[in-house]
Parts: C-alpha cells; structure tokens; sequence
C-alpha cells in the first residue's frame, strides 16, 4: 500500500543529515519535503495548487514566497530568491509549478516509473485520473483489514482512510489525484501519485526491492 512508516522514518533521518552538508538550494528543498516523509512533496504541490485561484498553474515570487512559507520549508529569503530564478529561465517572472514539482522529485529508474503508473492505472478504474472511493471498491479489499473484521469501521471508512494516506494533512478531499499518487507513491491524481511515490522511491536504493514491493502491493 502506501510508504511503510519504517521506511518514512529511515528517510526523514537521512534526509536532515543530508541537509547539513549541501548548500544547493534545490536540493535543500527537496531535503526539506522529504524530511516530512513519502508524502512532503506531494503537500507542497498542494499547497501551491490551493493559492493558484486562476488556474494558471504557474507562481510569481510573491506567491512562491507564500507557498514555501505556508508549508513551513525554513528557507531565507536569498536562498528563495535564487531557487524561483533558477526556475524562471525564461525570466518572465513566473515559474510553471508543474515543472517546478517535477524538477523537485527525486531522480527515478523508468523501470520505478512504469511500475508507479501500472498501479494507478489498476486503481483507476473509471480512467478519469483521478482515484476515488468508487475506484477502489473492486480493487482493494477492506474486508481484510482488522478494524473491518472487529466491526470498528465499514468498508467506506476503510476506503476513506486509505485515501488520507495520499491526500494531504490540510485537504482531504476523499480524492486522490494521479499527482497525490505519484507525489506520495509525489482522490489522487497521476502527478500526485508520482510525487508521492517519487517520496517513497528515495527510501529505497534498490530498483529490483522498489518494483517488488510495489508489484505485492498492488498486486501488479
């Protein structure tokens, strides 16, 4: 299913060790993201994606500024600066947070990348890109789960807690996105499935271990 907790606790350790010793302010930021565990990127694309209004999905610095602030990334405002002009290459004044988030992943083998999309095509049954409650009922089994068994909770309850695993702390929307998906494993859509495994993908050093895992997961 989603990252183990063990894994999670493996990577946030790393990741703050990691941070004392580079000054690159990209990879600080993702440092920073992945010191939150599997789902850190994935939140922070959400939390850009709530202040785009517009729908523009690109950020000027005041909102870039905003969004890292919101989040709680502890950056200076130099070091901002030049991480928002490292992604203006065009010098327009705006940075696309697609890419953006995308730059910001942990590099990925295509072998972990096709795996990653192979399980949220599985799970998107209705292939709207988006996973939801009802994409899940012929998929996952909450039968199997121990508070379904001991009567705590029903199988919605079950699905419903399966989704907060990939939504982020601040919206839970019962949706995930295939970004919530990869953001976290970064109703969760593909880019959000891929920025959360792309979290998940950094704690595990081997390709073969990461494919395995995700294939019984999965069931692939």
């Amino acid at each position: 299913m989603a990252g183990t907790a063990r894994h999670d606790r493996e990577m946030a350790i790393n990741a703050k060790r990691q941070l004392s010793a580079t000054s690159d302010p990209v990879e600080r930021l993702r440092l920073q993201c992945l010191a939150r565990g599997s789902a850190g990127i994935k939140g922070l694309g959400r939390t850009f994606r709530i202040m785009d209004d517009d729908n523009s999905r690109t950020l000027d610095l005041k909102e870039f500024l905003k969004g890292l602030n919101d989040y709680g990334v502890l950056i200076e405002k130099e070091e901002a600066l030049k991480l928002f002009q490292h992604f203006d290459r065009d010098g327009s004044g705006q940075i696309d947070f697609d890419e953006f988030l995308i730059t910001l992943r942990p590099p990925m083998s295509n072998a972990r990348k096709e795996v990653i999309m192979q399980a949220f095509r599985k799970l998107d049954k209705t292939g709207d890109g988006v996973i939801t409650v009802e994409d899940l009922r012929g998929v996952y089994n909450a039968k199997n789960h121990p508070k379904y068994q001991n009567g705590e909770w029903t199988e919605d309850q079950i699905f419903r807690q399966f989704l907060n695993s990939f939504d982020s702390p601040d919206d839970k929307d019962g949706k995930v996105t295939k970004e919530e998906f990869m953001n976290y494993y970064a109703g969760v859509t593909k880019e959000e499935f891929l920025n959360y495994y792309c979290g998940v993908s950094a704690s595990i050093e081997s390709d073969v271990y990461f494919i395995l895992m995700m294939r019984n997961a999965w069931k692939l």
